[in-house]
């Protein structure tokens, strides 16, 4: 009895052990829902077979020297940077101001 009374007043095992159990049993509980979650997205991503193939062969055709040769036949020379409208601008009256610059240069 006297060991029963003590433990009950006792505030490690009143506040202290409840604490832990949350804690530790919080964390088993999180990992199940994290690990539902990243099973419900791989599966998500799955891709219907048709399309995945499609996909595949696309990435594999591309070839780094294929592209280097495009890239070489491109005229970088004569290429000029132009900035777009600002957020306050209007695009259409920006867009005409830029045709007529090119006009005069040209």
């Amino acid at each position: 009895m006297f060991t029963l009374k003590a433990l009950k007043k006792n505030k490690t095992v009143r506040y202290g052990v409840p604490m832990l159990l949350l804690i530790v049993g919080g964390s088993f509980g999180l990992k199940e829902f994290t690990q539902i979650r990243y099973d419900a997205q791989k599966i998500r991503k799955k891709l219907d077979p048709s399309l995945e193939a499609k996909v595949n062969t696309q990435r594999q055709s591309v070839i780094l020297e294929e592209e280097y040769e495009k890239m070489k036949a491109l005229n970088l020379e004569e290429w000029k940077n132009i900035r777009g409208p600002r957020p306050w601008e209007d695009s259409r009256e920006y867009q005409e101001q830029q045709r007529a610059r090119q006009s005069r240069q040209a």
